[in-house]
């Protein structure tokens, strides 16, 4: 059924993209095992050719909201009605550069990722953007995985957009797709304490000097989200879940769709009425504090992404770690983890920390195979 509905547009003239010929006429685009439960986050293994992937379609709430309105997300059918006929590959241009500063805000080098956008929207490479080709590049941007795959594509830990057609795209296929932890049937799950529920999780781990390596993929995909060229992004949901890894334990991301730009986040929290600072969150743990007086959520997140990044690694490292580094280790965890405010205003504790952490996890595991 998916599949059906990206093909009839496709033929229709309404849709283009890099995978839409594999997909509808080659046939060399083929759906495999579905990976959601939800029927409108439609996510399934892939292969392409001789290459596997995870195709992805639709996978996240299009915010909309209204001036003195509650900002509630919620799902739309992507109609791909813009651009519309006659626009202009300028005039296209325009409408993503100012998409991009909405998103990304006006600090970023807006240039230079409208050119990024541009070049991914050429699916077919023949030098020309046509326009069921902006319509398909158009709905993806409203995606945060999508901008930060193409803001992110050349660093190590961001799987590789393999192509799209659509809002389908299909990215690389982590091998691992789970940072720790076992896969129970649900129906077991729920009679499972947490405390062991936990335990569980840190039993099926690989061995140290490789949880070490795929800790220090997630402390340098913190360094490519903070504040790079593109700007600053927070990551909103820490579960072990959006994080994996291939065979030679590097880290790869698996779930970005709740990592967002920091002026995204400032203006969905932005004036959000609150209670307690309970009502101040987005995602899982990107939270920030109620102002008692004036019942509205303020903008600055209480926890930067560094510290959220050592709490998610405490357990995982410090189960197993050689007794010589234990105790440092704890220390720097912990030191890490209590880092508070938004991290340009401790930029450099926070890149003292970071790079502690890193050199003494590398000193301990640079001499093993596992490195």
């Amino acid at each position: 059924m998916l599949f059906v509905c990206q093909c009839d547009k496709y033929r229709k003239g309404v849709i283009d993209g890099s995978a839409c010929s594999s997909l509808c006429d080659k046939e060399t685009l083929y759906l495999g095992k579905c990976l959601s439960a939800k029927p409108n986050n439609q996510v399934y293994t892939g292969s392409w050719g001789d290459l596997e992937g995870v195709i992805k379609c639709q996978m996240e709430e299009i915010l909309r909201y209204d001036l003195g309105a509650e900002m509630e997300p919620r799902r739309e059918a992507v109609l791909f009605d813009k651009p519309t006929k006659g626009t202009s590959v300028e005039k296209f241009k325009e409408m993503v550069f100012s998409h991009l500063k909405a998103k990304v805000g006006g600090q970023a080098n807006l240039i230079d990722l409208v050119s990024l956008v541009l070049s991914v929207a050429d699916g077919n490479k023949d030098g020309h953007i046509s326009l069921p080709e902006a319509k398909s590049t158009w709905a993806l941007l409203q995606l945060n995985e999508f901008l930060l795959m193409v803001i992110l594509q050349d660093k190590e830990h961001t799987p590789k957009l393999m192509g799209f057609c659509g809002d389908l795209y299909v990215m690389e296929k982590v091998q691992y797709t789970s940072l720790y932890g076992i896969r129970v049937p649900w129906l077991m799950e729920l009679w499972i304490p947490s405390g062991v529920r936990r335990g569980m999780d840190q039993w099926f781990t690989p061995s140290w000097p490789r949880k070490a390596k795929i800790s220090i993929g997630l402390l340098e995909f913190v360094e490519d989200v903070f504040h790079g060229t593109f700007g600053n992004f927070l990551m909103c949901d820490m579960s072990a879940s959006n994080f994996g890894y291939n065979d030679k334990h590097d880290l790869k991301m698996v779930d970005m769709r709740k990592i967002i730009p920091e002026v995204t986040f400032k203006d969905l929290i932005r004036d959000r009425h609150c209670e307690t600072d309970e009502d101040c969150v987005y995602g899982q743990d990107c939270r920030t504090s109620c102002d008692q007086t004036k019942k509205r959520c303020t903008t600055e997140v209480i926890q930067p992404n560094l510290a959220k990044a050592c709490q998610s690694l405490k357990d995982y490292l410090l189960r197993g770690a050689p007794s010589e580094i234990q105790e440092e280790l704890e220390k720097q965890l912990y030191s890490c983890m209590a880092l508070k405010g938004t991290a340009d205003q401790m930029e450099m504790e926070h890149s003292l920390i970071l790079n502690n952490l890193k050199t003494l996890l590398w000193k301990k595991i640079s001499h093993t195979k596992d490195s």
